[in-house]
């Protein structure tokens, strides 16, 4: 699949198959995040890969009760090590991380997988979950798996609405 087609595919599933993800195929898939650019190539992000049940039970309780995700074989928790702002006074953690995050979201759709973002947890109990320091910063969760609903096409602004050259002229 190439990247257009996996863009074009990728959804946000909220329905997973049992199907445990391959090994190899995970492999791939965290290659690429790891292939991600970050600010000053600190590639600051950590991931934690949670396949058990009870776990992933647990976290999402702690994804503010979002049942669904228990239904992927896994769930990837992303982190940072990064206290660093850009220049522009934008933080490198979450910017890093959800370009790392979205390498992986279009490498599983390429991989025949699905996805989905979490935004609404509290960080909190992941740390305790986890073990993960409480230095560490959690910007994101990530279900993924083989998809057991049907893709959910969204509708999409009309590009002549969200780009402009050389100035504003919205």
């Amino acid at each position: 699949m190439d990247i257009y087609e996996a863009i074009k595919k990728r959804y946000s599933c909220r329905d997973y198959s049992s199907k445990p993800i391959e090994q190899e195929k995970l492999d791939r898939i965290l290659e690429a995040a790891r292939l991600a650019p970050s600010a000053k190539n600190l590639q600051d992000w950590r991931f934690v890969i949670v396949t058990d049940e009870k776990k992933r039970q647990e976290l999402a309780i702690a994804a503010n009760e979002q049942l669904f995700i228990t239904t992927a074989p896994a769930i990837i928790v992303g982190c940072s090590n990064s206290e660093h702002t850009m220049r522009c006074g934008q933080k490198i953690a979450p910017i890093d991380l959800a370009i790392a995050m979205e390498h992986i979201a279009l490498a599983a759709t390429a991989e025949g997988l699905a996805t989905c973002w979490i935004g609404s947890f509290f960080p909190g109990k992941i740390h305790t979950l986890l073990d993960i320091p409480e230095k560490i910063e959690i910007i994101e969760l990530m279900a993924i798996g083989y998809p057991a609903d049907k893709e959910v096409r969204r509708p999409r602004e009309n590009i002549k609405t969200i780009v402009c050259y050389e100035k504003w002229q919205f």
